[in-house]
């Protein structure tokens, strides 16, 4: 699942992003959703969030719940 969609992404989630450095190679980041940044609804490159390891990028992945 893209992260283009705010209404698809909310805090907790774990999400794939590409920091500012890495936007050329495409590089992700996996990680857990700290805040959202963006305040569109909708974004054509990704919402921006800042993960809770402190990095900021925008999702290009949402990846699924893990089972229990």
């Amino acid at each position: 699942m893209a992260g283009e969609n705010r209404n698809d992404i909310r805090p907790g989630m774990l999400v794939g992003i590409v920091l500012k450095n890495d936007q050329r190679t495409g590089k992700i980041t996996e990680g857990i959703v700290k805040d959202i940044l963006t305040n569109s609804s909708f974004h054509p490159h990704g919402v921006k969030v800042r993960l809770a390891n402190g990095l900021v990028g925008r999702v290009k992945i949402i990846k699924p719940a893990p089972e229990k």
